[in-house]
């Protein structure tokens, strides 16, 4: 192939150019302490004021409510640990199959003495409102659950389970990384937290922010200065924080156009491949985001195919990007009952709004050649 496919957009996601070029105004405007208390800081004050303004206006929440962190990682570290204050006592609800920044989170409570409920999704990939409602306990102090999920794409009910959660009047803090981007949607009024990452909506890397809903006492992390409300101490990062607030102001005209032109060429991707390859099974069989198709193909490696996908020029995934590397199939598609055979065999395949009708027909060809090709070597 002559150029290179990226279909590795759960990942990380390339900068839109109009990102790129807010980032390097804001790095030209010389220095920028937004807490500094001359004109150049009050300056910097103001910029920091309207980026927060643009992001809670398209999230319909108040600038209050959004506070500015360093990524999803420590977003989802920040809502779930600063609701404990180091008292770690009661019962914490999740799922098996939450990315690693909540997974080993949770793990770590645990070892303190919190008491942890993982629930099973099974095959349609996402947890219900009963099994929720069942694992309920008089000492319940949390519930923290994925948006979507990044290895999947498969959507959490996020209405009903704040429905429950507002009802049981126990705080819900959801992981929203691998949703803001793919569509618009509403953060229902149970959602007491969720975290997000620029990088995975066409903004920069190490930039992030919570939305905390108003009137949430949360604990910080570690200690400083005021900064954000004296929940995120730390300069502000402001030319991330100006790359991010204008990859979401370009959401405003980019969605919900963009939730149509993925879910078209992902569809096209499955049904071909199902077509061409003959035995192609769709992990998850909840409601998808629109970019995201974790497949298995019976009768090969996944590994073996990624790495004959990469030396074609195309990149995708065996899974998260948090543990590529590892040679055991992923973790989550274990923990929703899918044999150990057939999880080895998965290709996650995530698109984002540049990816082209031609780069997924020349997917398509590529990955039913190797694919034919790879299964003629393992019956040899």
């Amino acid at each position: 192939m002559n150029s290179r496919i990226y279909l590795d957009n759960n990942a990380t996601t390339t900068p839109d150019p109009r990102v790129v070029d807010s980032i390097l105004a804001e790095l030209s405007l010389g220095p920028s302490n937004p807490s500094s208390h001359h004109f150049y800081g009050q300056q910097a004050k103001q910029r920091l004021q309207q980026a927060r303004l643009t992001i809670s206006s398209f999230l319909n929440v108040t600038p209050q409510e959004i506070v500015f962190t360093s990524g999803g990682t420590e977003s989802m570290n920040l809502l779930i640990q600063g609701m404990f204050n180091g008292k770690f006592t009661g019962h914490v609800i999740s799922s098996t199959i939450e990315h690693s920044c909540v997974h080993h989170t949770l793990s770590n409570l645990q070892q303190r003495g919190v008491e942890l409920t993982l629930l099973s999704p099974g095959l349609l990939g996402t947890v219900s409102v009963d099994d929720i409602r069942s694992t309920l306990r008089e000492n319940t102090r949390l519930i923290v659950l994925s948006a979507a999920n990044n290895e999947t794409g498969v959507k959490l009910d996020m209405e009903a389970v704040s429905e429950l959660a507002k009802s049981a009047k126990i705080p819900l803090i959801l992981d929203g990384v691998s949703l803001l981007g793919k569509e618009l949607f509403s953060i229902p009024s149970g959602v007491t937290g969720i975290g997000f990452s620029a990088h995975k909506f066409h903004g920069p890397k190490g930039i992030g922010f919570i939305y905390l809903r108003s009137g949430t006492k949360i604990y910080p992390l570690f200690f400083g200065g005021d900064q954000e409300y004296g929940v995120r101490p730390g300069t502000e990062n402001l030319p991330g924080i100006i790359g991010m607030a204008k990859a979401i102001e370009l959401l405003r005209s980019e969605l919900p156009s963009a939730t149509h032109h993925m879910a078209l060429l992902r569809n096209r991707l499955e049904n071909n491949l199902a077509n061409q390859t003959n035995s192609v099974i769709i992990n998850g069989l909840g409601k998808r985001i629109a970019n995201t198709s974790n497949l298995c193909f019976p009768g090969i490696q996944g590994e073996d195919l990624l790495i004959a996908l990469d030396l074609q020029g195309i990149a995708v995934s065996h899974g998260s990007a948090c543990t590529s590397g590892a040679l055991e199939p992923s973790r989550v598609l274990i923990n929703m009952g899918i044999p150990y055979h057939l999880a080895r065999t998965a290709i996650r395949f995530s698109l984002s709004r540049f990816t082209t009708e031609e780069e997924i027909n020349a997917c398509i060809s590529t990955v039913s050649t190797l694919v034919a090709k790879l299964r003629g070597s393992s019956n040899k």
